[in-house]
């Protein structure tokens, strides 16, 4: 078996969700459970197809997203797993539990717009996610001043009253 990291490519800001799923159906369902939860949400979706033709499956209603979904997916190359970006001002914390949801959704690995690393293994021809490595590790326990600014930004972006 073979270990590999890849690389997520995006820009900055951009919101992603790393998942598996079973079957080539996620690819509509993902679809309409987005534009069903958000009004004029933008996106991009692939989907790596696991058996059959094994082909990278896609949806979206973004040109850009679409092709970066795409070049994502077969960058990971993991059977059933898909990868959902996000267009700027849509968030994973919109749309989450809708994917969630989607009855051939198995996972979620991650959902953010920090740079991140999927750990990939590969053996025989085929490839699974071990997991990602989603931004940076902690620099320290959170004192009474952060606690301050994160309810203080919570209420300020409309996530708390």
């Amino acid at each position: 078996m073979e270990l590999s990291l890849v690389p997520i490519e995006k820009p900055e800001e951009i919101n992603f969700i790393l998942g598996q799923s079973h079957f080539i159906k996620t690819v509509e369902d993902i679809h309409e459970a987005l534009v069903n939860s958000v009004p004029g949400i933008r996106f991009g979706l692939a989907f790596c197809e696991a058996s059959g033709a094994c082909l990278v499956r896609w949806s979206g209603n973004d040109p850009d997203l679409i092709a970066l979904a795409q070049k994502n997916a077969l960058a990971v190359g993991a059977g059933h797993s898909f990868i959902l970006f996000l267009g700027s001002g849509f968030y994973p914390i919109n749309v989450l539990k809708a994917v969630q949801n989607v009855p051939e959704v198995c996972r979620i690995f991650c959902a953010t717009a920090n740079p991140t690393q999927v750990i990939v293994a590969e053996q025989d021809g085929g490839r699974g996610i071990l997991g990602v490595i989603d931004g940076s590790k902690p620099q320290g326990i959170e004192q009474q001043d952060g606690i301050e600014w994160r309810k203080g930004f919570l209420r300020m972006i409309g996530y708390k009253l």
